[in-house]
């Protein structure tokens, strides 16, 4: 069995996402110590400039899957191009991102080929000749250490925000395989899609993310969040009550039944700290929490705890962050 990474691209217009060059990056890593090659895997219709783009952040080889069928994620199509092309190649580790489609479609593929498959991966390494992940376990109480039986395929469905995104090198090319599969059509198909349009950074990708709770009060209030944000360059979440009461759409949640986020600076606006919120964030590096109640659970986390009246508190700070910019 050969020795070689794979990274299945998540991309939009041509171009790979964040989380891409973050499995890019890892997967160069893991394919250099194991001998083997970086190869990324490109399903979709049209792919445009993805190939020559994948290899400037430095995939050895591109597996190039282009059919109408691919235009848009279809849980069978994907499955069964991927499962096909596992069991033609058989590649050692196979990395996809923890996104919505991602999520969906690993486990499947696991079962179709055989394949030992872990998810929420934040750390992948080598000891002795193994594959070994981290993933956080029990919404974050405990951090499981798992190692791969076998010798593969083995598959990483891995978090956002854990690895270091690959650097561009302009010019850097991959050897680039256009390859035929059979691409069933789907049983189902999509419709219609609506974006959410959000003035700043992605949720998942953003370094700072300002996160509001039930503390909130009603939906007009967001717009204290909305003011701090813009001025940090920070994106804008929430808890899960907030999106459950119709105060803000569901792209906006953090947590067990929403997005996980890892940002460098995470600041939970009265929001309580539930286990199931907590599952979403609590691998930011720095937490600031704002909370009235000086015995919500969110402290306990919290790089840095402020007791207080938000609607009083987060003006200032906003205040404060646009009077420290203007100084330069």
């Amino acid at each position: 069995m050969a020795k070689d990474v794979w990274v299945v691209a998540d991309h939009a217009a041509g171009s790979p996402r964040r989380i891409t060059l973050e499995l890019l990056g890892k997967g160069r890593e893991l394919a250099d110590a194991q001998g083997g090659r970086l190869v990324a895997v490109a399903l979709g219709h049209p792919l445009d400039g993805l190939p020559r783009a994948l290899g400037e952040y430095g995939a050895d080889m591109v597996l190039s899957v282009e059919h109408p069928h691919l235009s848009s994620y279809s849980t069978e199509a994907y499955t069964q191009v991927l499962s096909e092309l596992v069991q033609r190649r058989a590649p050692w580790l196979v990395m996809v991102p923890s996104t919505a489609w991602g999520r969906d479609c690993a486990p499947r593929l696991a079962a179709r080929v055989g394949a030992g498959v872990v998810t929420d991966v934040e750390a992948l390494w080598v000891q002795d000749g193994r594959l070994w992940a981290r993933r956080p376990m029990y919404t974050r109480k405990v951090m499981g250490t798992v190692e791969y039986v076998g010798d593969g395929p083995h598959l990483a469905v891995v978090l956002p925000k854990v690895f270091a995104p690959a650097e561009r090198r302009e010019g850097r090319s991959a050897d680039v395989e256009a390859v035929a599969v059979q691409v069933p059509e789907p049983r189902a198909r999509l419709v219609e899609t609506r974006s959410l349009q959000r003035e700043r950074v992605s949720l998942t990708e953003a370094e700072v993310v300002v996160s509001g709770g039930r503390g909130l009060r009603g939906p007009e209030n967001f717009a204290l969040l909305d003011a701090l944000a813009a001025e940090l360059g920070a994106a804008v979440g929430s808890s899960r009550p907030p999106v459950d009461s119709g105060w803000v759409p569901h792209d906006y949640e953090i947590g067990q039944t929403g997005k996980t986020v890892s940002p460098t600076v995470y600041i939970a606006v009265g929001i309580s700290g539930a286990p199931q919120h907590l599952a979403g964030m609590s691998g930011s590096k720095y937490i600031v929490a704002i909370n009235k109640d000086p015995n919500a659970p969110i402290f306990q986390v919290a790089s840095l705890g402020v007791v207080g009246d938000l609607f009083q508190i987060v003006p200032k700070l906003t205040e404060e962050v646009r009077r420290l910019k203007a100084q330069g």
